[in-house]
Parts: C-alpha cells; sequence; structure tokens
C-alpha cells in the first residue's frame, strides 16, 4: 500500500511502498495520462507525471532510497503459525517537492477525466459510468491522490484543508500550463524555513490554479523568448535554478 509522510524538513513528500506498489502505481500513471497524441494541450501536465513516474521506475531499479517498515510479525505469531520470517517488510521511498506533488495531485483529476471519456468514448463526464467505477488503474490513481490529501489533512489546519480541496478539484485548469512556473515555485519553497514551508501550502495551491499575474508575466516572457530564439515554449528554461544538494 502506498503511503506518504513530510520529509524532515518539510521540503516535499516522501513516497513509501514495497515493490508491487510501486510498479503498480507507475503502470496505472502511465494509463492514466495516456501518450502525447492523445492529450497534446496537457503535454506539460504530462511531462510532470511523467516525472513522478521516473522516480518510480528508478526506485525499481534500486537508485533510490529503501526503508525496513514493521510488518506486524513477532515472535508469538511466529510461532504460532510455525514459520520463518522477518518481522519487517523492505519499503522504496522517493522525495518529491511539496508544490510538484500538489500540481500531480491536482492534474491527476484532469486526467482521470480525460481517461475516463477515452474509455467510454463519451464526451461528459463518465467517472459514474459502470466501465469505470472498477477500473483498476484509476482505482490506483485516486489511492495515491487520497494517500497525499490524507497527509495535507495532518499537516495544515481545518480552514487550510478546506479551501485547498476546493481548490485542488478544480477541472481541467492545467490545460496547456507554463509548466516553467512550477520550477518557480518549487524554487521558491526552497528558500523557506521548514516552519514557514508547512504554513504555504494553501498559498502554493492558490498560485498554481489561479494562474495571476505573476504566471501570466512567465507566460508572456517564455512565449516571447520562445519567438525570438525560434524555439519550441517548452525548450525554454524557467529563470531560476534549483540547488545542488536538497536539504529534505
Amino acid at each position: 500500500m502506498i503511503f506518504v509522510k513530510n520529509t524532515p524538513n518539510h521540503a516535499g513528500v516522501a513516497i513509501y511502498g514495497d515493490q508491487l506498489d510501486f510498479h503498480n502505481l507507475y503502470e496505472a500513471l502511465h494509463d492514466i495520462v495516456g501518450s502525447d497524441e492523445e492529450c497534446e494541450r496537457y503535454y506539460s501536465a504530462r511531462i510532470r507525471v511523467l516525472g513522478v513516474c521516473y522516480d518510480l521506475r528508478h526506485a525499481l531499479m534500486g537508485d533510490r532510497e529503501i526503508e525496513f517498515v514493521d510488518n506486524g510479525i513477532d515472535d508469538d505469531m511466529r510461532r504460532y503459525m510455525a514459520v520463518i520470517a522477518p518481522d519487517k517488510n523492505v519499503y522504496f521511498k522517493i522525495n518529491v517537492l511539496w508544490p510538484e506533488i500538489l500540481f500531480v495531485t491536482m492534474v491527476l483529476n484532469d486526467f482521470i477525466l480525460l481517461y475516463a471519456q477515452k474509455k467510454a468514448k463519451l464526451k461528459y463526464d463518465v467517472l459514474s459510468d459502470k466501465q469505470n467505477i472498477w477500473d483498476p488503474s484509476i482505482a490506483a490513481v485516486r489511492s495515491f491522490q487520497a494517500a497525499v490529501a490524507g497527509l495535507i489533512k495532518e499537516t495544515v489546519s481545518n480552514s487550510s484543508f478546506s479551501r485547498m480541496m476546493n481548490l485542488m478539484n478544480e477541472r481541467y485548469w492545467a490545460e496547456d500550463y507554463t509548466w516553467q512556473y512550477l520550477d518557480v515555485l518549487n524554487c521558491r519553497f526552497l528558500e523557506m524555513d521548514s516552519e514557514k514551508r508547512s504554513k504555504s501550502l494553501l498559498t502554493m495551491v492558490k498560485r498554481l490554479v489561479e494562474r495571476g499575474q505573476e504566471y501570466q508575466t512567465l507566460r508572456a516572457t517564455i512565449k516571447a523568448s520562445a519567438k525570438h530564439y525560434n524555439t519550441w515554449e517548452d525548450n525554454i528554461k524557467a529563470p531560476v535554478d534549483y540547488p545542488e544538494d536538497i536539504e529534505w
């Protein structure tokens, strides 16, 4: 079962799961976001979801951290079951910055709708359609979103949590999103101290969803730069630099 925790300095979330958990989530996320051709106007949002997939895959390859987690088996249970078994399971672990995981969690709502519509071949909200109620990919992604939402609830006040959930369930807000703005928010978040980070989650969600003046200014700059250099907007780097080492 996938579960998430705050990292020690609240820079982001640590996502935990065993080999099967990470494999299933990796496959489900790929199913939900589809291919480039299926959601061209969600290209930038899709890339950020695939960034999480990248870490999941590398964790499965042994390129990320692992932790030993109690599994509930003690000496009494071993004697009763007459087995030799460890008392801990190996869990893989990846870290994702808070603004990044908020963005990914939110945009997955859009991708689930698009995926369900594609499967049902209809042009309206089909999440209640019988073909999709028990779809394994939707179920896996919803479980992942629920784990993130549960951590948010533990981290912020009740009023902030309610406002965040309202904002995070806006539909189709990430279409044609200027992804460089997410890099700006990630780097800004890293400049905060641990206490301020926890208090800024609501602000991060508002900045992502509302597409305010700062977002519009950056978007215009990215478009102008792409035109000047005769290249794609996705080839223009955000005007920020990530630290070489993140103190998670």
